[in-house]
């Protein structure tokens, strides 16, 4: 038996990195899986796999018409919502408070801290429906700590923030009709997502420095390491597990 047998879970951001990794794994797990995500070419490798639990669907997180489209297909293709894992993320620039654009400020709001309301408006009355389950909402250790936690942006550390809190708020709106909900806060992880506009030494700069504050002392997490958090939460292991923020970060946030 696999730990998400007959669960059925949208999971977005789930075209690469922790996403792609989580999305794999709950189909080894038993899951069925709808992968949303906006990259063309990583869908189409999601295709690739010719997995019949996990049906890759382009979507933007930031709509909430997209988010019907998403709900839909999850009804559409399994017959229900059991899981949500709000992984979709963007950072577009190491920018503090200063010289941030109001565009950036606003695109990033749309995905990290929108795209997750979203995501729970949508889906939450069909986990309810279901007699309850599991909502994960990816934060970041920049939502816990400014600085180079965030790598330096501030609407990023803001909307990351953001979901930490709203996390907490639907758990307690939500748990008595038997919605789990808690955040994730990754530290450095080599997603390789969309970095925005840091350059390559910029980032290889910032993991050296982490690598150097984190008493693990490794460079980053693999996706796989997030997606096993993923698992556990999504899982009836943690059925008595709401409310909380997990840090996997190798130790980063400690001191």
């Amino acid at each position: 038996m696999g730990r998400l047998d007959n669960k059925v879970a949208i999971i977005t951001g789930a075209t690469s990195g922790m996403g792609r990794a989580a999305a794999e794994l709950f189909a080894q797990e038993g899951a069925k899986v709808v992968a949303v995500g906006t990259n063309p070419k990583r869908l189409q490798a999601l295709e690739d796999l010719r997995d019949p639990s996990i049906v890759p669907l382009k979507a933007d997180v930031s709509s909430a018409k997209d988010w019907d489209r998403i709900v839909a297909c999850a009804l559409d293709s399994f017959g229900k919502v059991n899981v949500l894992v709000n992984n979709a993320g963007l950072s577009l620039g190491p920018h503090g408070v200063l010289d941030t654009t109001e565009e950036e400020w606003d695109r990033i709001m749309d995905v990290d801290l929108k795209g997750c309301w979203l995501g729970m408006k949508a889906c939450i009355p069909h986990i309810i429906e279901q007699g309850g389950g599991s909502v994960v909402n990816t934060s970041s250790t920049g939502g816990l700590m400014g600085g180079i936690a965030d790598g330096g942006s501030a609407a990023y550390a803001a909307a990351k923030g953001g979901v930490r809190i709203l996390s907490k708020h639907a758990a307690n709106e939500f748990g008595k009709q038997g919605v789990r909900v808690n955040s994730v806060h990754p530290g450095t992880t080599m997603t390789g997502g969309s970095g925005g506009n840091y350059s390559q030494e910029q980032i290889e700069a910032f993991t050296r420095m982490l690598a150097a504050e984190t008493p693990l002392n490794m460079l980053a997490a693999e996706p796989i390491d997030i997606a096993y958090l993923y698992l556990y939460l999504a899982s009836e292991e943690a059925r008595f597990v709401t409310g909380a923020e997990f840090v996997i970060d190798g130790g980063l946030t400690s001191h």
